[in-house]
């Protein structure tokens, strides 16, 4: 059986937030595949430590530590892995941040640094690869969104609202992009067991009210987001475009 559509040998991506969580998980997804990957974080031993896992695994991998939401170190650092590793070829905007809080006392700097990080971020870190793609007639973005980019719950109105405009800009990107040779999708994560959730995960109420909620009865393992980044990074989806490609359990399709 011919699986090269999904090979991503020679080509280089840049997973932001990708020193832990679901970052990391899908970078190694894409190591695997054949890729070479660029782990980031803003903690650079975390992001150094995952990058030297992966080429003791025989892997290639390097490292950016930059701020997302700062568009001059962005540029910088965007510009310097052009340089020094390799044009970029796919780019997973996964890096976010998440606070809770009852709507009617959400702390307005807390407001804006979700927007900050979560929808300013993306802009400037796909603005950034996507003008090297552009010259070169190729690319890959994918951008993390969440059941939360259809669905709403509550003390997490805001953060709703960023992954809702990850929908969109998603969308957006694509109308504007795509005739350049561009594809660019994002991936809806439904409820996944990391070490982010793990308070929720250790909640028995909460467990058996996602597991009741969600078709497929249980939480998600991080490892179940490869294949569809995968799909999304290669040749496969050649044709797909400015879609969402929710990854939940049946979530989001069932009431």
């Amino acid at each position: 059986m011919d699986f090269s559509l999904f090979d991503l040998t020679g080509r280089t991506a840049l997973v932001t937030g990708s020193s832990r969580g679901i970052g990391e998980v899908m970078a190694r997804g894409l190591a695997a595949h054949g890729a070479a990957v660029v782990i980031h974080g803003t903690d650079r031993a975390a992001a150094e430590a995952v990058a030297e896992s992966l080429i003791a695994e025989g892997h290639r991998a390097h490292v950016a530590v930059f701020d997302v939401t700062d568009a001059q170190a962005v540029a910088e650092a965007v510009a310097a892995i052009e340089r020094d590793v390799a044009p970029i070829d796919i780019l997973i905007n996964n890096a976010g941040i998440q606070h809770r809080a009852p709507l009617e006392d959400f702390p307005a700097d807390k407001w804006q640094a979700l927007f900050d990080v979560n929808v300013t971020g993306i802009f400037h870190v796909s603005q950034a690869v996507a003008r090297g793609m552009i010259a070169r007639g190729a690319g890959k973005i994918i951008n993390i969104g969440s059941v939360q980019s259809e669905l709403a719950r509550p003390t997490i109105a805001p953060y709703t609202a960023t992954k809702g405009a990850i929908r969109n800009l998603t969308r957006g990107m694509a109308a504007d992009w795509a005739r350049h040779g561009l594809q660019i999708n994002a991936i809806a994560p439904g409820y996944f067991r990391t070490r982010l959730n793990a308070a929720l995960v250790a909640d028995a109420d909460f467990t058996a009210w996602l597991e009741k909620r969600t078709p497929a009865g249980r939480w998600g393992e991080a490892e179940e987001l490869i294949g569809a980044a995968v799909f999304l990074a290669s040749s496969a989806s050649s044709f797909v475009n400015g879609q969402t490609l929710y990854v939940d359990g049946g979530l989001t399709a069932s009431v």
